[in-house]
């Protein structure tokens, strides 16, 4: 399964929280709703980190811009 954009997949996430909380959720259903639950948070971790990464990465590069001005 894909995760799709950010606002998509912590929606998903959201609805799968929410339908443990009501109790919806079937001992079939478990284990498939914590796994998909699980790839939605390690891809959603993965954007964080790659995000922090690309602003390490930048901040300096606007930092000698923003003197050179």
């Amino acid at each position: 399964m894909t995760i799709g954009d950010w606002n998509e997949a912590a929606a998903e996430l959201n609805d799968i929280v929410a339908s443990f909380d009501e109790g919806e959720v079937s001992v079939d259903d478990l284990f498939t709703k914590l796994e998909r639950a699980t790839e939605i948070i390690e891809s959603l971790e993965a954007r964080l980190d790659a995000t922090k990464a690309k602003v390490e990465e930048l901040t300096p590069r606007i930092a000698r811009a923003a003197d050179q001005e």
